[in-house]
């Protein structure tokens, strides 16, 4: 099993749902092939179609797929981003969300093959988290991909700003945990 997979795994086993948002350059197929069959997860991947690893096979568990050109930029991939979430949370709520944060969308990136810039990978991540706040989601960032040294940096200001906006917050995490506001279930 994948080492994603495996964390994915653990964190599930007291969930009904989760849904997986990854956003890094690359097809997740590690984590599509280790839970196509489970259906507590629901999968949601934006990648460059171009590079490796395209897998067909691992293809079929993602439930939203999002297929990228070379040179995607800030514009056509954030608007795409935020469609997405939200269709994705709209059509299945979880318990959790798993985000993959993955940095090698910056422009520049030897393997990545897209053109985000530094203030669109804070914006992106921004997105996501409004999204999971907006619905009551808990959310467990990770991130990965990034082969450029100022990949660091620009996680730590996503993260910065993240916590200057409000979203993530100790204090709020726990208000809402004492607080719990009444979730509609979904359709099934």
């Amino acid at each position: 099993m994948h080492g994603f997979s495996l964390c994915i795994g653990s964190i599930i086993e007291g969930v009904s749902k989760a849904t997986i948002i990854d956003l890094d350059a690359h097809q997740g197929n590690g984590h599509e092939r280790d839970f196509m069959d489970d259906h507590r997860v629901y999968i949601m991947d934006v990648y460059n179609r171009y590079i490796y690893p395209g897998d067909g096979f691992a293809k079929r568990a993602i439930k939203r797929k999002v297929e990228l050109d070379w040179g995607t930029e800030d514009t056509e991939y954030l608007q795409k981003v935020q469609t997405h979430v939200e269709g994705a949370l709209n059509e299945l709520r979880p318990d959790i969300i798993i985000y993959n944060a993955g940095t090698d969308i910056l422009d520049g990136d030897p393997l990545g093959g897209l053109a985000i810039s530094p203030q669109g990978i804070v914006k992106r991540d921004e997105a996501v988290f409004r999204a999971a706040r907006s619905h009551r989601i808990p959310i467990l960032m990770v991130t990965s991909g990034g082969y450029q040294k100022r990949t660091a940096r620009i996680i730590a200001d996503s993260i910065l700003n993240l916590h200057n906006l409000g979203l993530i917050d100790k204090e709020l995490a726990t208000s809402d945990a004492k607080n719990p506001k009444p979730r509609a279930e979904p359709f099934e």
